[in-house]
């Protein structure tokens, strides 16, 4: 287990205040964020290559708050991959074996085995410069893995690749965890951690200001920084799916209620989600001209910065947000009736990998 204890960096700009967090064997802990969080270097900071000014580090047990960081046995992936450009993507996932003094036998056996598992082994050969980028990413995550790391800190690995290697690496990151190596991962996409996150951390200015399971932080945000960053209260997970042929696609929720929307390819296992605006609130359904129509119970009004947000129980609950001059034109109150209708086009699959 690691554990961060009220750890704190002061910089002339910036400062990042009493963070603390665990993480266990099995986590995929996602650390969410907006650009200048604090999130890279916290990520720095656990793999002991920044220094804090206060706080602890612990795994399994030991205090590792002074250990260096080539002693931590802890595998970190930035953004930029840091791959050595004069060297062919065999050297490069070597490296980590050979700093470590390893037997050639057991560097040609790792690379090649790290080779098969990313799909590269045909790239063995070539100088990483000549490579794509979703290439390169394959080859920083198979030398980042090399040295058999105790856990995997990830600094935004998919931010510039594009949709298909995205849903590649996600399924790749998330065999590596199943596998058992616990996995922390920056980025401010809330999608991915709707995909791969066991555990959500949300950072803000420096701050923790929330940590949790997935369903309880979108869910449930405890501010409204968190509420408006994650933008993602209406996300269910499915358990069936349903296909027709014109890719007009049904998910049927435990509750049994059905979601519709459209896809060309879908994976077995998944969410959907649609933001609080798409939802078009009415007192008779025949109003509504949308696949999903809902009808449900108000339940609870928060009044909001830009009108006001309105909970309706339909069996699974759905968050709406509206204006003052709707909630007042439809009589709106905790106990109403009412009538919740989402566009097909407005609600997106989000597979989990």
């Amino acid at each position: 287990m690691l554990v961060v204890d009220q750890i704190s960096k002061h910089l002339p700009t910036f400062s990042l205040s009493e963070v603390t967090f665990k993480v266990s064997q099995p986590d995929y802990f996602m650390l969410l964020g907006p650009s200048g969080s604090g999130k890279s270097l916290l990520l720095q900071i656990i793999s002991g290559l920044v220094k804090p000014d206060s706080g602890r580090i612990f795994f399994n047990g030991n205090d590792i708050t002074t250990t260096p960081a080539g002693k931590r046995n802890l595998g970190i992936l930035f953004q930029d991959l840091a791959l050595f450009p004069h060297l062919s993507v065999f050297d490069n996932i070597a490296y980590p074996l050979r700093v470590k003094k390893q037997s050639i036998s057991i560097v040609r056996q790792t690379v090649n085995d790290l080779a098969a598992h990313f799909s590269i082994s045909n790239l063995l050969k070539q100088n990483v410069a000549s490579l794509s980028g979703g290439e390169k990413q394959r080859v920083a995550l198979a030398r980042t893995l090399a040295s058999k790391p105790s856990i995997l800190l990830l600094d935004e690995p998919l931010s510039a690749v594009d949709a298909q290697l995205h849903l590649d690496i996600m399924g790749m990151l998330r065999s590596i965890n199943r596998q058992g190596t616990p996995i922390i991962h920056v980025t401010h996409n809330f999608e991915e951690a709707i995909s791969l996150a066991s555990k959500v951390g949300v950072l803000n200015q420096g701050q923790l200001v929330q940590v949790g399971e997935p369903v309880e932080v979108f869910q449930n945000p405890r501010s409204e920084f968190v509420a408006k960053f994650t933008g993602a209260k209406n996300f269910f997970r499915v358990k069936e799916l349903n296909a027709t042929r014109n890719g007009l696609v049904y998910a049927v929720l435990p509750s049994d209620k059905k979601i519709a929307f459209y896809a060309d390819t879908i994976l077995p296992k998944g969410f959907v989600c649609f933001p609080e605006d798409s939802v078009v609130l009415s007192t008779q359904v025949e109003n509504q001209s949308a696949l999903n129509v809902f009808r449900g119970k108000v339940i609870d009004i928060f009044a909001q910065r830009f009108g006001y947000e309105v909970i309706i129980d339909c069996g699974f609950r759905i968050s709406a947000l509206v204006t003052k001059e709707s909630l007042e034109k439809l009589n709106i109150l905790a106990g109403t009736e009412i009538f919740a209708a989402v566009k097909a086009s407005a609600v997106k699959y989000i597979p989990e990998m």
